[in-house]
C-alpha cells in the first residue's frame, strides 16, 4: 500500500487547465504543462490497494492500477511504466482521452472523490518518455508468418504491435494519408497533440511494423488479393458509418457530419491547409449530439472564432450525481463539463430538430426544433414548444451505425454481420472467414478507446494462436464482455 493514510489526509487534485481566454487562441493541449508532477505522488498515495480492486474490472484492459499507483507514489517511474505497459500499449492515449471508467469503479469513490487514476497514468507515461524508458521492443526471432492489419486506429495499432513483438511480419493498411485513424483526424489537437501518435509510430517502425498509407482495402486492393498475400488479416477499420438526420432541409449547404468537419481542422494543424474548407469563423454554429464528438466540435468552433455555439441533445440533461439505477461500481451517466464546454456556448437538452431553413442560395440559416419528453418509454414532441435558432454551420455528431459497407471490404471478404451492423466474430475474434479477424469498433460498434486497445490485444492473441498453435500473448477478453462499463 502506497500511503496507508493517504486517502484520509490528501484531497483529490486534478490537472490544471490553462485559462480559457488563452487556450482558445491556440490548438495546444488545454492542460498547464507540468502541473501534475508536483502533486501526482500524493495523489497516487490516495490509492487504498483494496483487497478487491474493482478498478481492475472497471478498466477493459485490466490495468494493474494499485501496482503502478504504488510505484508512482514512491516516484519509481521506470517500474511504474513497466507495470503500465504490461496491459496497455498506449497509455498516453488513454491517459488523455479515456473517460476513466476505472475511476467510477474506484472503491474510494463510494464515500470520497475517487483516486485520480487517469492523471496518474498520464504522468507515468509522460515521465517514461522523458526518461527514455519507452524503447523499441523488436522480436528476438521471426516466425515467418505475415499479417495484414486494416485500419490504424487504437485497435489496429495495438494488434499490430502485439503481433510484431510476437515475431510476425505485420503491415498496417490505412486509407488516410497519415497513420492514426480517428486518433489522428477525429480527435482535436487541443485534446491530444499528434506528437504522441508520431513517436509511437516511430517506436513501432523500429520494432518492425510496416505502414501503408492511402491504401483502401476493397477499393485499392481487392480482399482476395490481400488474403493470398498474408497468412492472417485483422480488420480494425472502425464503425465509420455516421448516423444521419433525414429531416427537411438536410440537403442545404453548411450541414456536415462531424467527421467531415473535424478532420479538416486537424489537417490545418498538420500543415496541409492554411484555412479549413469548412470553418466556424463568424458563424452561428449548432452541434447536434451531446457526446464527446459533439464536445470536440464545440471546442473546434470556439477556436475558429464562431459567433455563437449551441449544442443540442435529444435526451434529458443527466443528473449531477450517480443515478440510483447505475450504482457503484458501474459507469454512471452523469452531467459532464468538458474543457470545450468551459470555453462557452449553450447546451440545450430534450429537443429534437424538425427541419432546417435556408436562404435563396441554398445555405442553411436556421434550425427549427421542438421540445420532447418521455411518455410510456417513448420520446414524444411537446406541442407549442417549437422554436428556431440561427444556424449557419451545423455539425451532426449523433454517433455511428456500423462498419463501412460501401467500400467493398465487407462484401469482398464475405463477412457476416450481426444485427447491429458490426462484423460478427467468435471468442477468438475470428470472423466467419478463416484467418480473418476483427477488433475494435468494426466488431464491437462505437465504443471507447480503451475498449479498442483491449480488443486489438485480444485479437492479436487469437491470430498468434492460429499461426503458431499457441500464444504467449495476454489472455483475451471475450468479444461480448462489457465488464462493468456497459
Amino acid at each position: 500500500m502506497a500511503d496507508p493514510k493517504g486517502f484520509l489526509t490528501t484531497d483529490r487534485e486534478v490537472a490544471q487547465t490553462r485559462p480559457v481566454d488563452e487556450r482558445v487562441k491556440d490548438w495546444n493541449e488545454v492542460y498547464v504543462p507540468g502541473s501534475l508532477l508536483p502533486i501526482i505522488s500524493k495523489q497516487a498515495g490516495r490509492c487504498m490497494d483494496c483487497g478487491i480492486p474493482f478498478c481492475h474490472n472497471g478498466c477493459p484492459l485490466g490495468n494493474l492500477i494499485p501496482e503502478w499507483n504504488d510505484y508512482a507514489y514512491r516516484e519509481n517511474w521506470s517500474a511504474a511504466s513497466e507495470r503500465l505497459h504490461a496491459t496497455n500499449n498506449f497509455p498516453e492515449f488513454t491517459g488523455r482521452l479515456c473517460p476513466a471508467p476505472c475511476e467510477s469503479a474506484c472503491v474510494l469513490g463510494i464515500s470520497q472523490p475517487a483516486v485520480t487514476i487517469k492523471n496518474v497514468e498520464v504522468s507515468i507515461i509522460d515521465k517514461a518518455w522523458d526518461n527514455g524508458d519507452v524503447t523499441p521492443q523488436p522480436p528476438e526471432r521471426l516466425s515467418g508468418k505475415t499479417v495484414a492489419v486494416i485500419g490504424s486506429g487504437p485497435a489496429g495499432l495495438a494488434a499490430a504491435q502485439q503481433l510484431t513483438r510476437a515475431g510476425h511480419t505485420v503491415a498496417v493498411y490505412e486509407r488516410a494519408d497519415r497513420i492514426g485513424g480517428l486518433l489522428r483526424y477525429g480527435i482535436p489537437e487541443f485534446k491530444m497533440e499528434k506528437r504522441h501518435i508520431n513517436r509511437r509510430i516511430e517506436q513501432m517502425r523500429a520494432e518492425g511494423t510496416k505502414f501503408r498509407t492511402e491504401v483502401e482495402i476493397g477499393r485499392d486492393i481487392d480482399a482476395a488479393k490481400l488474403r493470398r498475400r498474408y497468412d492472417a488479416v485483422v480488420i480494425a477499420a472502425g464503425a465509420t458509418t455516421a448516423r444521419d438526420l433525414p429531416v427537411p432541409g438536410r440537403e442545404l449547404n453548411g450541414i456536415h457530419q462531424a467527421m467531415e468537419y473535424l478532420p479538416l481542422a486537424n489537417k490545418v494543424q498538420e500543415g496541409d491547409l492554411t484555412t479549413p474548407p469548412i470553418t466556424a469563423e463568424g458563424k452561428h454554429v449548432v452541434v447536434i449530439g451531446g457526446g464527446d464528438t459533439g464536445a470536440d466540435c464545440v471546442g473546434t468552433a470556439h477556436r475558429q472564432g464562431a459567433a455563437s455555439v449551441t449544442q443540442l441533445e435529444i435526451m434529458p440533461r443527466p443528473s449531477d450525481d450517480r443515478p440510483g439505477h447505475q450504482p457503484w461500481p458501474t459507469f454512471p451517466m452523469t452531467y459532464k463539463v468538458t474543457s470545450a464546454h468551459e470555453e462557452g456556448g449553450e447546451r440545450v437538452y430534450s429537443v429534437s430538430t424538425t427541419h432546417f431553413e435556408g436562404d435563396e442560395d441554398g445555405n442553411v440559416q436556421y434550425l427549427h426544433l421542438i421540445e420532447v419528453e418521455f411518455k410510456d418509454g417513448k420520446l414524444e414532441q411537446i406541442p407549442g414548444t417549437e422554436k428556431k435558432i440561427p444556424a449557419q454551420l451545423v455539425t451532426l455528431a449523433m454517433g455511428f451505425t456500423g462498419v463501412d459497407q460501401e467500400n467493398g471490404l465487407v462484401e469482398q471478404f464475405g463477412l457476416e454481420l450481426d444485427n447491429r451492423g458490426n462484423v460478427a466474430r467468435n471468442a477468438d475474434f475470428e470472423t466467419n472467414v478463416p484467418g480473418v479477424f476483427v477488433a475494435g469498433d468494426a466488431g464491437r460498434g462505437q465504443s471507447l478507446i480503451v475498449w479498442a486497445i483491449a480488443e486489438g490485444r485480444s485479437a492479436a492473441r487469437g491470430v498468434d494462436r492460429l499461426l503458431t498453435g499457441a500464444s504467449a500473448l495476454p489472455a483475451p477478453i471475450k468479444p461480448t464482455d462489457r465488464a462493468l462499463t456497459a
